[in-house]
């Protein structure tokens, strides 16, 4: 197993790996929308789903995979009623390429968050 640390990214504060490969999958750990220098949480779902993906996104290129490569992704949210908007960054992130995927409802998410992203990938 290997562990996936992003070089643009600070050390998770909680005790496990933002990545982890093993058997050429990589496994993504719940990426918050928070900035990887500031802490900062931007403001409204669309700015904070894209910052989740972005963070995904620098996962699976620090295990030297690409977006086209992951397979499934687990969002998680805490209002059902911004489905449309989360959907709508996605698909432009994600362009032709579909992963299998599921969207949670669910009730808090750390530091108030709107959304969180987690998922894996082929390496």
């Amino acid at each position: 197993m290997t562990p996936i640390q992003p070089d643009n990214a600070p050390a998770p504060k909680g005790h496990y790996s933002p990545g982890m490969v093993h058997q050429g999958v990589l496994y993504i750990s719940g990426q918050l929308p928070t900035h990887p220098e500031t802490g900062d949480i931007p403001a409204g779902i669309e700015a904070q789903t894209q910052l989740a993906l972005e963070k995904v996104e620098a996962v699976v290129n620090a295990a030297g995979s690409s977006l086209d490569r992951v397979l499934q992704m687990r969002i998680y949210i805490s209002n059902g009623d911004d489905w449309g908007a989360v959907n709508g960054v996605y698909a432009k992130y994600f362009g032709d390429h579909r992963p299998a995927r599921c969207v949670v409802p669910t009730r808090d998410l750390h530091y108030g968050c709107l959304i969180e992203i987690e998922g894996t990938a082929a390496v």
